[in-house]
């Protein structure tokens, strides 16, 4: 099957003679050009999305998908009865009571200001991640076996850094100091209670390994006075992103008195900032490859000059303006069809090599290597938007040989 000829003709003006290498000079460092803003594009986005996905597994691991709280914010007094409620909505996977307060934990080393998260030892792991993020202990050692003897100090798990902040081991004493306390002739007094190191985790997320320790809903409850009540109710849903919509179903469920947040609406801001991020970058990186459509303009428009007089033959045996438009339009779509293809690989090759070969220091990042995750949608989205681009750098010089007179560019030939 033969080429139409304004297939045939533009191909061969891509082509130098051997009197002008220019123009095929320049239609490779328009290719080159269009093909480095495509792999940027791909590789910069692959590795944006894999830290936004690791960043999620991690917030994910620790916390759960929904947190369920009174809208007043006072706690929760028959939570067994509304745990049972909550666990019932569909899509739920599970759901468990706990206590989340501020404290201060103080070591012979040092001490630092931390959150206190009391759980049901039973239950937590069907919600969260915590019992696979353990590096020491296991979490069932919060709990106090069956005749412990009195003077065995009740458990508590406490992050990485956080150990290594406060010099402590498995095994060592820990205070926790609430600023709530009996109140005497001087004021109010804090309370304090000694705790036993049964466990370090490591989540991978410095704020939580820092500041985040973890006792049993039975102490926590019986250190703050709080009775038989907890802070909220934490639930894991079957999938993720549809959260929200299932939070509004357990609100409708308990009642208006309660409030169910979704993941997505606790990390908002960190999550829109990432988003922002990744967009900005992506028109940052689309200035690349309009870079290199000017160059795309530049040779097209070289073209024209210096095959003005073909192209008046061409109209004067019956070429219309359009033919003649088609011819260079398909120029420059070879150059940006052959810089997407060459920088697609191209991409992908540098993110492999990236994840494969280059290391970061764990102590510093918490990852040892850049996590790398490219969607089909980013491709083809970088795909679309490069062949756009090239496309509309060839209107002008389009233009320009479709309005050339034949008359007037053979007059002097």
């Amino acid at each position: 099957m033969s080429l139409p000829y304004e297939a045939f003709i533009g191909l061969r003006y891509l082509r130098a003679k051997r009197r002008n290498r220019t123009i095929s000079f320049n239609t490779l460092i328009s290719i080159i050009g269009v093909t480095i803003g495509v792999a940027a594009l791909i590789a910069t986005l692959g590795i944006m999305t894999g830290f936004k996905e690791d960043l999620q597994a991690k917030i994910l691991g620790t916390n759960s998908h929904i947190i369920v709280t009174t809208r007043t914010g006072e706690s929760i007094k028959d939570y067994a009865t509304l745990t049972d409620k909550v666990a019932a909505v569909p899509e739920v996977v599970a759901a468990t009571p706990f206590i989340f307060k501020q404290v201060l934990l103080t070591s012979e080393s040092g001490s630092h200001g931390v959150v206190l998260r009391g759980v049901d030892v039973r239950r937590e792991p069907t919600v969260t991640e915590i019992a696979k993020t353990l590096r020491a202990g296991r979490l069932e050692e919060l709990d106090q076996p069956p005749g412990a003897p009195p003077l065995l100090l009740p458990g508590i798990i406490i992050g990485k850094e956080l150990a290594l902040r406060l010099g402590v081991f498995m095994g060592d004493r820990l205070n926790v100091v609430s600023p709530v306390g009996p109140i005497s002739a001087l004021g109010l007094i804090p309370k304090v209670r000694s705790y036993r190191v049964v466990g370090v985790f490591e989540s991978g997320m410095y704020e939580y390994d820092s500041s985040l320790v973890y006792v049993s809903i039975k102490q926590a409850q019986e250190f703050f006075n709080m009775g038989d009540t907890v802070t909220g109710i934490e639930v894991k849903v079957a999938d993720i992103f549809a959260a929200d919509r299932i939070a509004q179903a357990i609100e409708h469920t308990i009642g208006f008195h309660y409030w169910a947040r979704d993941w997505m609406k606790l990390n908002k801001n960190l999550f829109s900032a990432l988003k922002l991020e990744k967009f900005m970058m992506f028109i940052l990186l689309v200035l690349v490859v309009i870079v290199a459509s000017f160059n795309i303009v530049s040779t097209l428009t070289m073209i024209v000059v210096e095959k003005h007089r073909e192209i008046a033959i061409l109209k004067a045996m019956g070429a219309t303006g359009q033919a003649v438009t088609r011819i260079f339009m398909l120029n420059g779509l070879v150059i940006g069809i052959v810089g997407t293809v060459i920088g697609i690989p191209l991409g992908y090759s540098f993110c492999w090599a990236i994840q494969t070969f280059y290391t970061l220091p764990g102590d510093v990042y918490y990852l040892s290597r850049i996590p790398v995750n490219i969607k089909i949608v980013d491709v083809v989205t970088v795909a679309v938007s490069a062949i756009t681009i090239t496309f509309l750098a060839t209107l002008h010089p389009c233009r320009q040989a479709a309005r050339l007179d034949p008359a007037e560019a053979l007059r002097y030939e």
